[in-house]
């Protein structure tokens, strides 16, 4: 099964293996948008680990610990932001204030929302997590 957005892929396979009480997905191919993502939700505490095995054939990443996930998911498509428009993003995607993580790709590489908002960036929206 061949799926052109590998961060929706991996996105969604965490979403459904929570729901039915799984704690380690493996994903297939990698990207390397999908790795800097999962170095963020790493570093905020959503994902336990991962590793990524490389085979020369589309590689691989295994995924553990991510029962600290209500939900997550892609914003499709990836929408343009101004510094202005920050506090209407993060009500739009995230449940309450200060309860989540939106993740953004900027001028200075990929970060989170509030990452951006101190460094007065704009970008694209790309995903979230709470």
């Amino acid at each position: 099964m061949a799926l052109n957005d590998t961060l929706a892929n991996v996105m969604s396979k965490m979403q459904n293996a929570m729901g039915i009480g799984k704690n380690e997905i493996t994903v297939k191919p990698i990207s390397k948008l999908m790795i800097q993502v999962l170095d963020i939700l790493k570093a905020h505490g959503y994902v336990d680990s991962y590793e990524v095995i490389v085979d020369g054939r589309g590689d691989h990443a295994i995924i553990k610990g991510f029962n600290q996930i209500n939900k997550c998911g892609v914003i499709k498509p990836r929408f343009n932001f101004k510094v202005g428009e920050i506090v209407a993003v993060e009500q739009k995607y995230l449940p309450a204030k200060d309860f989540g993580i939106i993740i953004v790709s900027t001028s200075k590489g990929l970060m989170t929302m509030d990452k951006a908002k101190e460094q007065h960036l704009g970008g694209k929206l790309v995903s979230y997590c709470y």
